[in-house]
């Protein structure tokens, strides 16, 4: 298609995703308004305003609900002072091949030097934020000549999105204002705007222009082609209030969707997240700013009443302050005083107002993620107690991190893979791997702790196996011990090097077997001998215990 085609394309295709998003518009801006004010963009010209924003907050009881999920969620999916991550193949067998073992080691070490080096645990904490707020969360995720990778986080109102036919999101586009210096910088004079040209002629460095940004799978895709126009995503940007309708910013591509959208629960067909706990605790937080404005307005009757005074005193000076002096004649009626005298009792207020924020912290999961980040690094038995006393909330947190896994997580570690790839970072595989799919395992507390909740089922089931030897009711070969403990090992997150491969086990115990035996074979030729001696009757050349072992000797 022709360029002016492509052009009115875009902005045809921007204006239905614009009406697919309207009817979230208003509900976003509740949800800043009094859980996050500075988070939301809903007019381009939001970018870079000091002005203050949290009007509508008397109580910040969302807030900090919201500050601590977000730190818990973060620290708990992918916290940088741990590995929240492994690599490993289908075949568990193949994993523990020492040749293959090393190799995923390295690229795992690879991969996180690159997330380290790069702003990855910058970004990712804003996103998750935004997730747990909005319901939807989105990063962009590009190449970067100094450390492989950058990512860019983006706050609700400022980009739209679209999915496949299997509900994925593959179409995002941007709107947001560049100046003119950054223009130029980053795509050349000759690609500017007349505007945009003009602003840079008068030096006009610092003007403002208004740039689109649209990501969508390419219907010029060719595999193997080099040329970026011919890649599995396009990438057109183009200033949006250029008349020229001929003129593009950058026209380009990318081998994977560069973005990462995840969303908190979907409904049906719907794009957008809904559900969250921002969503789900909107008029609890609504209603304690209410009753924290009572309580305020109550106080503020008994310390500070209305006053009432006789005509007489309407001319002269009244001092309502503490040890102020007013003077009156004594007659009655003609002292100052209080309209009525206010009974204060707020335990009914405060009890109410305590359960609202009680039911906003179990909406954030507050508990639970405090718990999570106190027990940062030690493991499993703390896991295991976490488990146990938040199983159920757990659950109930499965269905989310499972689609942040595979929204954010699994394309991330895959993008990145593949951006190693085209460096040239990662060594050559070994040939037993050579065309197998990799498989990721997510080691993080939280990934830990809910798969803990399946070990109670190992600890009953020996602990009924030890009762049932003890009685004498079973031999105990009935039960699997070796697998056992490879399951519970898998499930607590144990590192792999801590369980010794099956291999060297039946080595180690085939030893041990044949060490037990020629010791058992010694003990019987020296009592056989100790015997003969006796005796006085050790024949050396027949057929018994000690020649054995002597001709075998």
């Amino acid at each position: 298609m022709g360029d002016q085609t492509r052009r009115d394309y875009y902005d045809r295709r921007r204006g239905q995703l614009d009406m697919e998003r309207s009817s979230f518009i208003a509900h976003y801006k509740d949800l800043s308004e009094y859980n996050s004010p500075r988070k939301g963009r809903f007019e381009m010209s939001d970018r870079n305003k000091g002005t203050k924003k949290h009007k509508a907050i008397i109580n910040n009881k969302g807030m900090r609900a919201l500050t601590t999920a977000t730190a818990g969620m973060f620290a708990g999916v992918m916290s940088p002072t741990r590995p929240w991550f492994s690599l490993a193949t289908p075949d568990p067998e193949l994993t523990q091949f020492q040749p293959v073992k090393l190799w995923l080691r390295q690229v795992e070490l690879s991969m996180r030097s690159i997330f380290n080096a790069g702003n990855l645990y910058t970004m990712a904490p804003t996103m998750i934020h935004e997730l747990l707020n909005f319901g939807t969360g989105c990063m962009t995720h590009v190449d970067d000549d100094e450390n492989l990778a950058r990512f860019y986080a983006h706050t609700p109102g400022s980009y739209y999105i679209g999915q496949n036919d299997k509900l994925e999101v593959s179409t995002l586009v941007r709107e947001y204002e560049m100046t003119t210096e950054q223009l130029a910088i980053e795509f050349g004079e000759e690609n500017l705007s007349q505007a945009a040209k003009n602003n840079l002629s008068r030096n006009e460095l610092g003007a403002w222009h208004k740039v689109v940004h649209f990501i969508e799978p390419n219907d010029d895709y060719r595999p193997n082609n080099p040329l970026a126009k011919n890649k599995l995503f396009s990438s057109v940007k183009y200033e949006l209030g250029n008349i020229d309708k001929n003129v593009f910013l950058s026209q380009g591509g990318f081998d994977e969707f560069p973005a990462y959208v995840p969303r908190w629960s979907l409904t049906g067909e719907d794009i957008y997240g809904t559900d969250c706990p921002g969503m789900q605790t909107l008029g609890d937080i609504k209603s304690l700013q209410i009753e924290e404005k009572r309580k305020g307005q109550a106080i503020d009757k008994q310390v500070n009443p209305p006053l009432q005074a006789p005509p007489s005193v309407r001319n002269v000076p009244i001092s309502s302050l503490p040890g102020g002096l007013n003077i009156y004649d004594g007659g009655g009626g003609q002292k100052i005083e209080s309209i009525y005298n206010v009974t204060l009792d707020l335990r009914d207020l405060k009890e109410d107002m305590a359960r609202i924020e009680r039911r906003i912290d179990e909406s954030f999961f507050v508990d639970l993620f405090l718990a999570i980040s106190n027990m940062e690094g030690v493991q499993p038995r703390n896991q295991m107690e976490l488990s146990e006393r938040n199983s159920e909330r757990l659950l109930q947190l499965g269905p989310v991190l499972e689609r942040m896994q595979g929204e954010f997580l699994d394309p991330l570690i895959s993008r990145t893979f593949n951006q190693m790839l085209r460096a040239n970072l990662v060594p050559p595989a070994p040939d037993e791997i050579q065309g197998q799919p990799l498989k990721v395992e997510y080691i993080s507390s939280l990934a830990q702790a809910q798969r803990a909740v399946d070990t109670r089922g190992i600890e009953r089931l020996t602990q009924y196996q030890a009762g049932l030897v003890q009685a004498g009711l079973s031999d105990g070969k009935k039960f699997n011990s070796d697998a056992a403990v490879q399951e519970y090992a898998n499930l607590v997150g144990t590192p792999p090097q801590l369980i010794s491969p099956d291999e060297q086990v039946a080595a180690q115990r085939q030893q041990e077997a044949e060490a037990a035996q020629i010791a058992q074979q010694m003990e019987l030729a020296g009592q056989a001998a100790a015997a003969g001696a006796a005796a006085g009757q050790i024949d050396l050349d027949g057929n018994n215990p000690v020649s054995a072992v002597v001709n075998n000797g």
